[in-house]
């Protein structure tokens, strides 16, 4: 008998800034059957890859038991840090082919962390091309940084 690799959830990850750096924001969709949940946050001074990062961290984070998970996000930064470039940081102790610190080495930890928890098939759309999961990720992580200027306004 064959291995069911049906996903079980199905993520949509995005995250962005305003500035960059400047007020961050993500947002994550997760599908689970019938359900659905929503995740966002904000940070007041962060870049667009932290933000991509945390989206897809927060997502895997929010899941109760080991999963299939299929994760769409419009980040080849992401994308390509977890399925390709990776190997190589671990490899070279952190450090990139010139030598040099791997930027968000902790975040990158922490999403290599939850790749040991989770199946993961990891997938790219194009951003703001009218894919619906991704264009709700999208709008979650500028809700979180419009609240966050809401928040610094007053």
């Amino acid at each position: 008998m064959s291995k069911d690799t049906t996903p079980e959830v199905v993520i949509y990850t995005d995250g962005g800034c305003r500035g960059n750096p400047g007020i961050g924001g993500w947002g994550a969709v997760l599908h689970y059957g019938e359900h659905e949940r929503l995740l966002s946050g904000h940070e007041p001074y962060t870049t667009n890859n932290r933000m991509e990062l945390t989206a897809a961290i927060r997502a895997l984070e929010a899941l109760s038991r080991p999963c299939r998970v299929a994760l769409w996000t419009d980040s080849e930064y992401l994308r390509n840090g977890i399925t390709r470039w990776i190997h190589g940081w671990i490899r070279n102790g952190w450090k990139t082919a010139a030598r040099k610190p791997v930027k968000n080495a902790e975040l990158w930890q922490a999403l290599l962390a939850q790749t040991q928890r989770h199946s993961i098939e990891w997938h790219w759309v194009k951003g703001h091309s009218g894919h619906e999961g991704n264009e709700q990720a999208d709008r979650l992580a500028n809700e979180a940084m419009d609240t966050l200027a809401a928040e610094s306004a007053s």
